[in-house]
């Protein structure tokens, strides 16, 4: 806390030095177009570099918290958090961890092909231009991965440049990254590497702690490669990921590799793009049984899942007149396995295999027509059709299932005067099940979840109002999805609870979003954020319930100053109570936190920074299984930085 201190307090502006023109943001995920933020009907949040540069997140799905009803499943960062939990959840849709947002890198996926969660240090922060979150359903373009929204990672452009990053802090953190890129005419390249460490803490609260509980650690490390000429380009990468997850018998271990590419091609008064990748995984992860002193533990079950996952787009647009037109379609393939080794208690080893595999084929077409100087009118509609197949368990053919989904979408923007704009939208939306979800069991702390190849998908049907004024943007929203997957409790003892992932009915999701940002004086600039999310189960066994892991109200702030040398940056979060589980019998108190950081130059092209997260201390609750689990604690980081142009 110090060394934070003292950095701000030598942050000194400089009054002759103007503060930088604003430009307008460029948005591409609202409508797979360029478009204005101004200008876009969907509820867009974009996180620049400048402002990522202010956070003291170490991770990028900690920054992304800046973003009211983003989350991850049980609160949870990437840094302690199963990879199985690490999926995306906005407005409060979904109630299992299943991701109910689709993650790109420059339009290419990165949610698991088997699991759909995200590995969030597969892309360097360092490289990292801007991020962009549309919030609500994005079926009508993206498909099933959208239900709920798209976030998109939008990287640096390739020129001569190299930036580095590096700091170290207590609980053995250490980080890492790099990004460095030539260009030569028409060609350009790129390397990007980020390496993070930490021995981590332990994530039991020292009152319920047992012999078993030891420090939740983990490594990542990330290295790709970006080949650039004219509007094309090749990307190939590497990830590996190991992690000790609370106790000596609980790990996993993850590498994957992929090779992506695409091509943007100009065609009259439009363009052609192309997208396809190729990627494998292994996955390697054990479970325990653990005593109800937790003084001992045993080994339940040893499991490896290896998947492979392969896809491609094709998108043209083009203006024509005062219409642009979109039209495009997609294709994927998965294919995956869960190998376990399954230990009962007298000892006996069963093994057990199942797997499948699932592919989906799309097509879509949108027109987004001005009318007049004041309005535009956006109708499209999307048509995705995929098939789950060559499934068995041990050895055991399992039966075939298909299905397909229609996804349209109907917005309207009026621009009523100068300061004030309207939008409105309605559509609907759809996610498949996820071979995780159809094949593979998993347990968390005396947690037991059962796969269920019998689920079906969800589907969602939703409209929003909006005004936006000047830098104020208030959306209000409805959401209803029908036949909602969720861990549905099946039985409980003291020993062991048994869920399952199943179809539980539907429900519904209604509230408001806040958004604000202001500049203040010279270099100072403020923005906050408010979501009240009201999310319930409104059919079925679990009618009245509210839905787990969905806060009712959060709110974000974020304040940066930016003088002519160095920088400094205030981040705070707050989250009411939510509960853990489907029967709402586990609640999880609601927490604020503050994160600080501060940055000065200590010699030509380097700075000394420091960031200190949850500053507090703050208590908070991610998990109840039914021992309760902590988030971070308080942790700190110095570091430096080097920027070469």
């Amino acid at each position: 806390m110090l060394a934070f201190l003292v950095l701000c307090a030598v942050l000194v502006d400089d009054p002759q030095t103007a503060p930088p023109a604003v430009s307008d943001t460029i948005v591409v995920t609202a409508t797979q177009t360029k478009t204005r933020l101004a200008d876009t009907p969907a509820s867009v949040v974009v996180i620049d570099s400048k402002t990522l540069a202010t956070a003291a997140a170490a991770t990028t799905d900690d920054a992304l918290r800046q973003v009211p009803g983003f989350t991850l499943f049980r609160r949870s960062g990437s840094r302690s958090a199963n990879p199985t939990s690490q999926g995306v959840s906005l407005r409060g849709i979904g109630a299992s961890g299943a991701s109910r947002a689709l993650v790109l890198d420059d339009g290419i996926p990165l949610n698991d092909p088997f699991g759909g969660w995200v590995y969030w240090g597969r892309v360097p922060r360092i490289a990292i231009d801007r991020i962009e979150v549309v919030r609500g359903g994005a079926s009508d373009l993206y498909g099933s991965g959208a239900m709920g929204g798209v976030v998109q990672f939008i990287r640096r452009g390739a020129a001569d440049e190299i930036a580095y990053e590096a700091s170290a802090g207590n609980e053995g953190t250490g980080t890492s990254s790099l990004f460095a890129a030539v260009k030569r005419g028409d060609w350009s390249g790129s390397i990007d590497v980020d390496w993070l460490t930490t021995s981590g803490y332990v994530l039991v609260p020292a009152s319920q702690r047992g012999a078993v509980d030891v420090d939740a650690d983990v490594r990542h490390t990330t290295i790709d490669g970006t080949l650039r000429y004219a509007g094309s380009f090749l990307r190939a990468s590497n990830y590996t990921e190991s992690r000790n997850n609370g106790t000596p018998l609980q790990i996993n271990d993850t590498a994957i590799r992929q090779i992506a590419g695409g091509s943007d091609v100009k065609i009259g008064s439009g363009s052609l793009l192309v997208r396809g990748y190729d990627s494998s995984q292994e996955y390697h992860q054990t479970f325990s049984a653990i005593a109800a002193d937790r003084n001992s533990e045993r080994l339940t079950v040893d499991q490896r899942v290896p998947s492979t996952g392969r896809g491609g787009s094709l998108q043209w647009f083009s203006t024509i007149g005062a219409n642009v037109i979109v039209a495009g379609g997609d294709a994927r393939m998965v294919s995956g396995a869960s190998d376990e080794q399954q230990f009962a208690v007298s000892g006996k080893v069963t093994p057990s295999r199942v797997a499948g595999r699932q592919r989906d084929e799309s097509g879509y077409v949108e027109d987004v027509t001005t009318i007049g100087p004041r309005v535009t009118l956006g109708a499209g509609v999307r048509f995705d059709s995929w098939r789950n197949y060559d499934a068995d368990r041990n050895g055991v053919a399992l039966a075939d299932r298909s299905d397909d989904a229609w996804s349209p979408r109907v917005t309207l923007l009026v621009h009523a005067s100068d300061r004030l704009t309207l939008t409105a939208a309605a559509y609907r939306a759809f996610r498949a099940p996820a071979l995780n979800e159809l094949y593979r069991n998993f347990r968390v702390g005396n947690v037991q979840t059962l796969a269920n190849e019998s689920l079906g998908p969800e589907r969602l049907s939703a409209f929003e109002i909006g005004a936006r004024s000047g830098p104020v943007r208030l959306t209000m929203f409805s959401m209803t999805t029908d036949d909602t997957i969720a861990n549905v409790t099946l039985s409980s003892t003291p020993a062991l609870i048994t869920r399952q992932r199943q179809n539980l009915g539907s429900s519904r999701s209604r509230g408001a979003e806040l958004d604000a940002e202001q500049r203040l004086a010279r270099r100072w600039r403020l923005s906050a954020g408010y979501l009240f999310c009201d999310a319930h189960v409104t059919t079925g066994d679990l009618a009245g319930k509210r839905l787990p892991q969905v806060p009712r109200n959060t709110a974000t702030l974020q304040l940066a100053f930016t003088p002519s040398r160095g920088s400094a940056g205030v981040q705070a979060h707050w989250s009411s109570m939510q509960f853990d589980d489907d029967l709402n019998q586990f609640p999880l108190r609601g927490y604020a936190v503050a994160d600080l950081f501060a940055s000065y130059p200590i010699a030509q092209h380097f700075e000394a920074t420091v960031a200190i997260e949850n500053a507090t201390n703050r208590r908070v609750e991610v998990s109840a299984t039914p021992v309760i689990t902590l988030a971070t604690p308080r942790t700190m980081r110095v570091g430096v930085r080097y920027a070469l142009r």
